[in-house]
C-alpha cells in the first residue's frame, strides 16, 4: 500500500530509481521509486504498479528502500515472485538492471536516474480538495485514491491527524464480468459477501441485521473492534459524526466499551462518500484528551459510509489494535461492499416496515368495515334509533364493561348482545345464552353455576354451569329480572369477581366472563318493591342500551320485511321476490305487539303460504292483538296523516264492515251501499276469504 509521508510543513520525496515492465500485459509501463515510500505491485487497482494478469495476486510484492539498499519482498502471493526463474523468500536486494518475474510479466530495476528532490504539499485542511494532488491508480473501471482526500473546514494547520493510507469510493464487487476476480482471496471474499447478503436478507430487525454485518466483517478482515452507526434522520442537512447513533457494537475483548474514534477520519469518509483506511490512529488529537480512547489502543481504522445513490444512511467503523495486523486496502474494499449491501437491506427494511404499517392500517379499516357490516346485517334498519344503537355498540363492545339491555319482548335484545360479543376482545371466546325465566330457582342455579355428582336426585354426573362454559367469553342472561333473591346474591358475587361453588360442591370456581343482561321488566319498580337487589341493579347498570319497540320505528318495518322475505325464500326454496304496496301498508300500519320476532314469524308464514312470487294482503295474517294499535282504529285521530292508497283504505273498511257483521255479506253490502256482486268481486280482487270458524 502507498504511504504518504508527512513532515511538519513539507514532505521531502527523493526519486532515485525506477522499475519498468519489459515484457507482459503492461509492457513499457514504468514508475519512479521514492526512498520514503513503499511501492506495491499487484493486480488490485490499489497498487502503485498495477499488472492486469490473472496469474498475479491482488497484492503480489513490494519494493522499498531500507538502510541504503533497495529491496524486493514477496507478499505471500499465490504463484510467487521469481528472480532468475527461482521463487524468492525473504528480502532480495535489487541492483542495477536486475530483473524479476511475476507470472508472464518481467520487471527491470534501474538506478539510472538523476537524484531529484520535489516538494509535495502537505494536506491543507482549510482548503478545498484538489484531485490533482492525488496519485491516481486506475485499473479496469474502478478509480481508487491513494492520497489525502477532501478537506475539513475549520481545522487549523496545527491539528494532528491519523495517516490516511487508502481511500476507495467504488465497490470492486460490482465491476464488469471481465474485471471480476474469481480466484484467491477475492474469490473467497466474494463467496463470503454472498453468504452474508443471504443472512442479511433474512433479518427484519435493524439491530440484529447490524450485528450480523459486524460478525461477517470480523470473519474476513483483521478488525477486532467494530460498530454500526446510523443517522437518526438521513434526510437532515449538515450530517456529521455527532448525528450518528450507535446501533450495534462488537469487540473481541468484552471489557471494551464503544468510543467514537477520530472525528477526522469519519468526516473524510462522510464528505467523500468513500471507505477510508487510516493508520497511526494514536496521532489523532482526540486520544490526548481521552483515557478511554488510549485504553482502546487502536492502530488502524476503516470508516465506510452506508450509502445509497442520493443520501447517506450511516457508517461502519472497524478498528484493529494489532500493530502487526493492520487493516488494509482489501479490508476497506470488502467493508465498502458490505456497507453498500447493508444500505440496500436497510432501505428494503424501511419499505417493508412502511408496507406492513399500511397493511395493518388497511386490515384495521377492513376489520372495522366488516364489524359495521356485521352489525348492519344483524341489526337491520335505517331509523335514527337503530343507527344510534349501532354506534353505541361499537363504542361499548371493546371496553369489557357489563351491559344491561332493556326493551320489550321480541325487539332483538339477544341480537344486540351477540353484536357486543362479536365486536369485543372476547370474540374468539364462547357466547353462552341463558333465559332466567325459563327454569325454576333450583334448576336455574344448577344451570348457571353447575352441580356436583350426587348433589340432588338425578345429579348422576358433575355438570359444568353456564358461567364456566362462558370462561374467557360472554354470557347473555335474558330476563334477568326473573331471578330469585337467592340466585341474585350468588350472581352478584360472580359479577364482583369472587369465586363461587357448584351446587353440592365445596371447591372454589373462578371464571373470567363478561356479563350482558337483558330485561323487559321495570327493574326500578322491582327494586322499590324489594323483588330485585339494589346492589345488583347498580352492578348491572354499568352500561345501558335501550332497544325501541318496532311500532316506534315504523320506517324499519319495510326494510325488515324485505330482509325476512329474502331470508325465508332462500330457506324454504321459494322464489318470492316482491311485496305488494297494499301488503306493505298492512304491515306498516299494524301495531306489532310482538315486535321484530312477530314480524319475522309473519313474513315466514306469508312466504310459505304465498302461491306466486309476490306477497299480497291475503298472504299477511296478523293477530288481533295488534289491531287496536293500528292508525286506522280509534287512535288514528291522533296519528296524523297517513300516506296510503285509497284502495287500501277501501279494503280496510270493507274487511272491518265484514268483521262487524260477522261476515254477513248481504248486510255488509247494504251498509256499504254496494251490490252484493260488487262486494264479492272486490273480495276476490283482494284475495280475501271468510276465516274458518274456531272449533
Amino acid at each position: 500500500m502507498n504511504k504518504i509521508s508527512r513532515e511538519s510543513d513539507t514532505a521531502i520525496i527523493k526519486t532515485t530509481a525506477q522499475i519498468m515492465i519489459s515484457s507482459g500485459p503492461a509492457e513499457g509501463t514504468s514508475i519512479p521509486l521514492h526512498s520514503g515510500q513503499i511501492t506495491t505491485i499487484g493486480r488490485a487497482t490499489t497498487n502503485r504498479l498495477v499488472i492486469p494478469d490473472e496469474i498475479c495476486s491482488r497484492n503480489h510484492c513490494e519494493v522499498f528502500f531500507d538502510s541504503g539498499i533497495w529491496k524486493l519482498r514477496d507478499l505471500g502471493s499465490r504463484n510467487g515472485t521469481r528472480v532468475n526463474g527461482e521463487p524468492i523468500s525473504g528480502d532480495i536486494q535489487l541492483t542495477e538492471g536486475r530483473e524479476f518475474q511475476i507470472g508472464n510479466t518481467t520487471i527491470v530495476f534501474s538506478l539510472n536516474l538523476k537524484s531529484k528532490t520535489t516538494v509535495a504539499p502537505k494536506h491543507r485542511p482549510s482548503t478545498d480538495y484538489d484531485p490533482s494532488e492525488d496519485t491516481i491508480a486506475k485499473g479496469g473501471t474502478d478509480t481508487v485514491r491513494t492520497a489525502q482526500p477532501a478537506s475539513l473546514e475549520g481545522r487549523s494547520a496545527a491539528d494532528t491527524h491519523p495517516e490516511i493510507v487508502h481511500l476507495c469510493d467504488r465497490n470492486p464487487f460490482l465491476s464488469e464480468p471481465n474485471q471480476q476476480i474469481q480466484r484467491g482471496r477475492a474469490g473467497h471474499e466474494a463467496q463470503r459477501l454472498v453468504q452474508l447478503g443471504l443472512k442479511m436478507g433474512e433479518e427484519t430487525d435493524v439491530r440484529s441485521l447490524s450485528e450480523i454485518v459486524l460478525d461477517g466483517l470480523f470473519n474476513v478482515t483483521s478488525a477486532d473492534i467494530g460498530a454500526v452507526l446510523l443517522f437518526n434522520d438521513p434526510n437532515a442537512k449538515n450530517l456529521n459524526n455527532r448525528n450518528l447513533d450507535l446501533v450495534a457494537f462488537k469487540s473481541l475483548d468484552s471489557s471494551r466499551q464503544f468510543e467514537r474514534v477520530s472525528d477526522y477520519v469519519t468526516s473524510i469518509a462522510l464528505e467523500s462518500r468513500a471507505a477510508v483506511v487510516a493508520h497511526d490512529i494514536k496521532t489523532d488529537g482526540q486520544f490526548s484528551a481521552s483515557d478511554s480512547l488510549k485504553e482502546m489502543r487502536a492502530e488502524s481504522i476503516i470508516c465506510a459510509p452506508i450509502r445509497t445513490s442520493d443520501r447517506l444512511l450511516g457508517m461502519i467503523q472497524l478498528y484493529s489494535t494489532n500493530p502487526d495486523n493492520r487493516l488494509k486496502a482489501d479490508d476497506a474494499e470488502f467493508t465498502l461492499a458490505v456497507a453498500d449491501q447493508l444500505a440496500v437491506t436497510l432501505e428494503n427494511l424501511k419499505e417493508r416496515s412502511r408496507l406492513a404499517a399500511g397493511l395493518a392500517r388497511v386490515e384495521g379499516e377492513n376489520k372495522t368495515l366488516r364489524e359495521q357490516l356485521l352489525i348492519e346485517t344483524e341489526l337491520v334498519g335505517d331509523s335514527d334509533s337503530i343507527r344510534r344503537l349501532r354506534e353505541r355498540i361499537l363504542r361499548i363492545a371493546p371496553t369489557g364493561a357489563t351491559v344491561l339491555i332493556r326493551g320489550e319482548s321480541g325487539v332483538g335484545k339477544e341480537l344486540v348482545a351477540r353484536a357486543i360479543h362479536q365486536h369485543s376482545n372476547r370474540a374468539d371466546g364462547p357466547f353462552v345464552t341463558m333465559n332466567c325465566a325459563a327454569l325454576s330457582e333450583s334448576l336455574l342455579e344448577s344451570e348457571l353455576f353447575g352441580h356436583e355428582k350426587g348433589s340432588f336426585t338425578g345429579a348422576v354426573t358433575r355438570k359444568i354451569g353456564k358461567f364456566e362454559q362462558a370462561h374467557t367469553g360472554t354470557i347473555f342472561l335474558d330476563e334477568v329480572g326473573e331471578m330469585s333473591p337467592a340466585i341474585q346474591a350468588k350472581f352478584l358475587r360472580v359479577l364482583e369477581g369472587h369465586p363461587y361453588e357448584r351446587v353440592g360442591g365445596g371447591a372454589e370456581v373462578r371464571v373470567d366472563v363478561r356479563v350482558v343482561a337483558a330485561t323487559n321488566r321495570d327493574l326500578e319498580n322491582s327494586v322499590d318493591q324489594g323483588r330485585f337487589r339494589k346492589d345488583l341493579y347498580f352492578r348491572l347498570q354499568v352500561m345501558e342500551l335501550v332497544v325501541e319497540p318496532l311500532r316506534d320505528r315504523r320506517t324499519d318495518i319495510a326494510i325488515l320485511a324485505k330482509h325476512f322475505m329474502q331470508r325465508f325464500s332462500k330457506k324454504c326454496g321459494r322464489s318470492v321476490t316482491t311485496i305488494l304496496p297494499s301488503a306493505m301498508s298492512t304491515l306498516v300500519n299494524y301495531g306489532w305487539p310482538g315486535n321484530v320476532r312477530e314480524l319475522q314469524n309473519t313474513i315466514e308464514r306469508a312466504v310459505i303460504l304465498c302461491a306466486g312470487d309476490t306477497l299480497a294482503p291475503a298472504d299477511i295474517q296478523l293477530s288481533a292483538l295488534g289491531r287496536s294499535d293500528t292508525p286506522s282504529s280509534s287512535s288514528s285521530a291522533n296519528s296524523g296523516y297517513r300516506a296510503v292508497p285509497i284502495e287500501l283504505i277501501e279494503q280496510e273498511h270493507i274487511l272491518a264492515t265484514l268483521e262487524w257483521t260477522k261476515w254477513n255479506k248481504s248486510q255488509a253490502a247494504h251498509i256499504l251501499e254496494i251490490e252484493r256482486s260488487t262486494l264479492d268481486r272486490k273480495l276476490k280482487k283482494y284475495e280475501v276469504e271468510r276465516p274458518a270458524p274456531n272449533r
